[in-house]
């Protein structure tokens, strides 16, 4: 996969304008004063977990002796599973639960940010461009950098797209990561056959 691939796969998969109601929902009981030092503190420890699933994610694959093309499948089908979450959700986070008090790494920086996917994503996408970890980290960087300029933006995104925008939005994105899924699964399918 390509950096720019990278970029927009880690990037859709975090799901930034999905995250805008949930992030405004559990931001609400925080004190008006302090939201934005939440949010801030929030989205950059999400980036420490990412980086730390960078580092080590190696590791892991190693330890359980996978295979390129296993995780090639792997991740085409937990992205597609993914990407028809995004575009048929069901009840998430937020909306029903309720938090009390100022929220610290869990439920914003995990798993809204950094979550199950985004971390299967990253395995995947570490394994496929192996000799190029510096190319992965700075496609992270990007991706988790758009990601945090949507949601630090997300109090004016909800006024200009309001809720049915960021649906109409966030079921679009979930169209492109269909198709990336589709083709990440058929590349491991011809590398299997290939063997």
């Amino acid at each position: 996969m390509d950096f720019a691939a990278a970029v927009i796969t880690l990037f859709l998969t975090m799901d930034p304008l999905g995250n805008i109601p949930l992030f405004l929902s559990v931001l609400k009981s925080v004190r008006p004063e302090r939201r934005r030092r939440v949010l801030l503190r929030e989205i950059l420890l999400a980036y420490v977990v990412l980086l730390a699933f960078l580092l080590f994610g190696s590791y892991v694959l190693q330890f359980l002796q996978l295979e390129q093309d296993t995780i090639s499948i792997a991740g085409g089908i937990v992205l597609f599973l993914i990407a028809v979450r995004m575009i048929f959700p069901r009840e998430r986070f937020g909306e029903s639960d309720e938090l009390e008090g100022e929220p610290f790494l869990v439920p914003l920086a995990v798993p809204l940010i950094a979550g199950p996917s985004t971390l299967a994503v990253l395995l995947l996408l570490q394994r496929s461009s192996s000799g190029q970890p510096v190319a992965l980290l700075f496609a992270l960087t990007i991706a988790w950098g758009a990601s945090a300029a949507v949601l630090l933006s997300s109090t004016f995104l909800y006024r200009i797209l309001r809720e049915r925008g960021l649906i109409a939005i966030e079921r679009l994105m979930g169209m492109v990561l269909v198709m990336m899924s589709v083709q990440m699964f058929m590349n491991g399918i011809r590398d299997f056959l290939a063997r």
